[in-house]
């Protein structure tokens, strides 16, 4: 069965940055996508970002901020994420695709991570 392991979260001052990594295991995901998505609190789960071999796509809020990438070879994704507002304040989750295609819809991806705090302070 896939498994996903974030880490990376933390407490970081506004402006700061953070990178956050998810760990896969239990099959290849090189030709899936992968995705982040937050959960932020009285919020819905929301799409942040995925990326595959086809492309990546990120969500309006973290364009020009955040930086998704990973490495088959270690069957890692990354998510950098720079001038980190209290918004971005949220549970984020790794995510792997049932397909190639970065989507931006939860329903496209079927295995997720149990999820990293982030919290940045004003």
């Amino acid at each position: 069965q896939a498994q996903l392991v974030e880490s990376g979260g933390g407490l970081v001052q506004a402006g700061g940055s953070l990178r956050l990594s998810c760990k896969a295991s239990g099959r290849t995901f090189s030709t899936s996508a992968m995705g982040w998505f937050r959960l932020a609190s009285g919020k819905e789960r929301e799409f942040v970002a995925a990326i595959s071999w086809s492309g990546s796509s990120y969500a309006d809020s973290v364009k020009g901020r955040f930086t998704i990438s990973r490495d088959n070879a270690k069957n890692t994704v990354y998510l950098q994420m720079n001038s980190l507002k209290p918004e971005d304040t949220a549970v984020y989750y790794c995510a792997a695709g049932r397909s190639y295609y970065p989507s931006p819809s939860i329903n496209d991806f079927g295995s997720w991570g149990q999820g990293t705090q982030v919290t940045v302070s004003s």
